[in-house]
């Protein structure tokens, strides 16, 4: 079992910038993705931020340039920098972690609401 705890969500007007964080405890395998998902009002799901154990990266097309993922393996953590924020980031982000073969963990969500 692993749990997922996030922070950082806020409200903060365009433009502006935020730094959420997950950090994962339990049974952690060695090696796994840390993901970052968001969910808007009335939308689906979506992926906007991955990376490996090795830091390997990938981005929404919405978000790159803007957000950078990072991690700290020793501490389990995962960060997600978002600068340049619109009204449209709005949402619930999520982390998620996947490690082999199906080890598949939510953290409860964090609200970043972007407005003026």
């Amino acid at each position: 079992q692993v749990q997922l705890v996030e922070s950082g969500g806020g409200l903060v007007q365009p433009g502006g910038s935020l730094r959420l964080s997950c950090t994962a405890s339990g049974s952690i395998r060695s090696i796994y993705t840390m993901n970052w998902y968001r969910q808007a009002p009335g939308k689906q799901r979506e992926l906007v931020a991955t990376i490996t154990t090795g830091g390997s990266t990938n981005y929404a097309d919405s978000v790159k340039g803007r957000f950078t993922i990072s991690r700290d393996n020793v501490k389990n953590t995962v960060y997600l920098q978002m600068n340049s924020l619109k009204p449209e980031d709005t949402a619930v982000y999520y982390c998620n972690y996947l490690a082999f073969p199906a080890y598949d963990y939510w953290g409860q969500g964090t609200q970043v609401t972007v407005s003026s």
